[in-house]
């Protein structure tokens, strides 16, 4: 069988970066081994300047800088613009707005090749959800410029890709609104997850007492600490719960650009001692935080899909999030958690009803579980991929 030769470009390395966008290559690639020769494009960031494999994907530094993303993928788009001689593939794929260089190239000199734009969160989307909050500083303000800026290069991928993949029905829809794309050249392939990896297990006493949640409850979130996943949401609602149960620690996993405002707007609002901000923790001790939380929460403003919904939900834990974005399709309300409009008090209180039921919480996490085996896992969304690069190779011959 002659294996389909796939260039995949992406600014963060994704052995080296673990948000959503980076495990959905690692783990797609792992399993089209046998279809698929996959090589990796991504920005010399981390250290990374040599190529690599793992997991029997081949890793590719393009220069980029190592200073923040906005900076870091206009140099990478750069390169790619000048490499578009020596990559040699059969089928082009750009997650996000990390190959719109390469595209622009590919249209300058006529070259007639598949290019596929996979779209996570509709940035258009992202940038306009972020204008119903208040600004808390000067770098959510410059953010906000730099997303409306990186959205118009996610339009142009998007209107010029050959097709276009996105994680939700919620993201085809926006897709079609700002963007003005054709729904009938986007597929639907949501993120998974690795049901052996993530699953229940007896939460360690030892990770309890070394992360300091000890005997108390825990609520835990795991994401990049930026404006959209809506943290000092979940410090707000840390008020109103502390005032019903002080015994709740609250287990911040993930670093970002926000993370030194987080920790001083707990301390302002007088919760920070229930607060504990880990950063980012091993790829292999994360199954065992999640097993040591009661709750999940998840406070997004706006939200594609999120895989930390599907990690926690196969570690039968119950999900308290809002009901934004492409939330809905993966959290089954008041069956695997509970969702509630983007307000603090209705945070506080779906957590404390959680917590006050462990019955409840059971229930709900047997049965989010058994949901996210049976629908979300990366086999499948593999299989959907394959076929897609399959039919975008179909139409270009």
């Amino acid at each position: 069988m002659v294996r389909l030769k796939v260039a995949v470009f992406n600014t963060q390395p994704p052995h080296l970066f673990f948000g959503g966008v980076e495990r959905r290559i690692i783990e797609t690639g792992k399993r089209l081994q046998g279809k698929v020769i996959i090589e990796v494009y991504c920005g010399a960031k981390a250290g990374f300047n040599k190529a690599a494999a793992v997991d029997g994907i081949t890793l590719i530094p393009c220069f980029s800088t190592d200073l923040f993303f906005p900076v870091d993928n206009w140099f990478f788009n750069k390169s790619l613009g000048r490499m578009y001689k020596a990559i040699k593939a059969d089928v082009f794929e750009a997650h996000t707005v990390s190959g719109y260089g390469f595209l622009k190239a590919m249209t300058q000199h006529k070259i007639k090749k598949p290019f596929i734009q996979t779209v996570h969160g509709v940035l258009a989307d992202e940038y306009l959800q972020s204008l119903k909050f208040s600004s808390q500083t000067l770098r959510t303000k410059f953010s906000r410029i730099f997303m409306r800026k990186l959205s118009e290069m996610e339009k142009y991928a998007a209107q010029n890709a050959d097709l276009l993949v996105t994680v939700s029905k919620y993201s085809l829809s926006k897709m079609v609104e700002l963007y003005g794309v054709d729904a009938a050249k986007i597929r639907v392939v949501p993120n998974g997850v690795d049901v052996t990896r993530f699953k229940p297990a007896r939460s360690s006493e030892n990770l309890r007492l070394k992360v300091g949640v000890n005997d108390n409850a825990c609520v835990l979130f795991v994401g990049n600490l930026i404006p959209r996943k809506g943290v000092t949401f979940l410090i707000d609602a840390a008020r109103y719960i502390l005032k019903e149960n002080k015994k709740v620690v609250f287990l911040i996993v993930g670093d970002g650009p926000l993370k030194n405002y987080l920790v001083s707007y707990a301390k302002i609002q007088g919760v920070n001692e229930n607060f504990v901000f880990l950063g980012n923790v091993p790829e292999n001790m994360l199954p065992a935080v999640y097993n040591c939380a009661d709750v999940f929460a998840l406070p997004s403003i706006q939200e594609g899909q999120g895989i930390t919904l599907l990690e926690a939900q196969a570690s039968t834990k119950p999900v308290v999030a809002f009901h934004t974005g492409g939330i809905d399709e993966f959290v089954l309300n008041k069956k695997t958690g509970l969702l509630v409009k983007p307000d603090s008090r209705e945070l506080a209180d779906a957590i404390l009803n959680l917590l006050s039921d462990e019955q409840l919480r059971n229930k709900m996490g047997r049965y989010a579980r058994k949901f996210v085996c049976e629908n979300f896992s990366w086999d499948i969304c593999a299989e959907k991929m394959f076929d897609v690069y399959c039919e975008a190779l179909n139409q270009n011959t």
